[in-house]
């Protein structure tokens, strides 16, 4: 039975935090998993799978980087502080107990986010910013599409934790090679298919489009959750919307950077 599904979106207060790392771990020879704690974690919240925080990076020589001031939303650094290089990250897990929140890392090169994250050992502070809000997805679809590179991994792997039992899922997700696999944990009934780009750069294959093609959507109500490179996320959309069917406001996708640019974002739907 086709029905309406609507998306559920909750605004947080913005605020800034200070955080130390606590422990590193190595996941897979291109993934570092961060888990940061700190006293101003303690109101922290993150409720959905897909929600961003900014991480404000220390510029080299500092200690820990200099937080804006938060005033009418925009930000001001006091006079003559270096500002900190910012990205967008996802909250793999935030437990409210300890008061420590996980982010995981694709280590790809030079970039501030990557070059900071290689060597993070426990101790060393970064800033939180975040989340800003979250968009509830809806858990009643029949079958949930997961889609996306290395970036979106995060994403996909807390959503595969946080599906119900039994609840069909179909994920594609690309990566380097066979090495950056790994398990991830779901109740759901899920179908995982990785795809490699075996020595090929990031943002110029079209594995997932290729995947995309050949799948048949199951029976029922589909939801699909996408984020890869701009331009490889919108074919994918395109497609969803042209060749699929799926309704515009079944589907939520993202372009997590640009090739030639990964400090881009932007949202993708209409």
């Amino acid at each position: 039975m086709n029905h309406v599904i609507r998306a559920l979106r909750v605004r947080h207060q913005l605020k800034l935090r200070l955080v130390q790392v606590a422990s590193v771990e190595q996941v897979t020879p291109r993934m570092r998993r961060m888990t940061f704690a700190g006293d101003e974690l303690a109101d922290f919240t993150s409720v959905a799978a897909d929600d961003h925080v900014k991480l404000f990076f220390p510029a080299p020589g500092q200690d820990r980087p200099v937080l804006p001031n938060l005033a009418d939303n925009q930000r001001a650094y006091p006079a003559g502080a270096i500002q900190p290089a910012i990205r967008d990250y996802t909250p793999r897990r935030f437990d409210t107990r300890q008061c420590t929140l996980v982010v995981e890392f694709v280590i790809h090169g030079s970039g501030p986010a990557s070059t900071w994250a290689a060597q993070a050992k426990p101790g060393q502070w970064i800033g939180v910013g975040g989340p800003r809000g979250s968009v509830l997805a809806p858990d009643d679809e029949d079958t949930t599409l997961l889609m996306g590179d290395e970036t979106a991994l995060p994403a996909i792997a807390r959503r595969l934790e946080e599906m119900r039992p039994g609840a069909g899922a179909v994920v594609l997700i690309e990566v380097a090679d066979a090495g950056e696999e790994r398990h991830l944990p779901t109740a759901a009934n899920a179908a995982i298919h990785w795809l490699h780009r075996d020595r090929r750069a990031a943002g110029t294959t079209t594995l997932l489009e290729q995947a995309l093609k050949r799948l048949v959507l199951p029976d029922g109500d589909t939801h699909a959750w996408l984020a890869a490179e701009i331009a490889t996320a919108r074919r994918l959309r395109r497609h969803l919307i042209e060749e699929k069917g799926l309704p515009r406001d079944r589907i939520r996708a993202a372009g997590y950077w640009r090739l030639g640019d990964a400090g881009t974002e932007a949202k993708l739907d209409d």
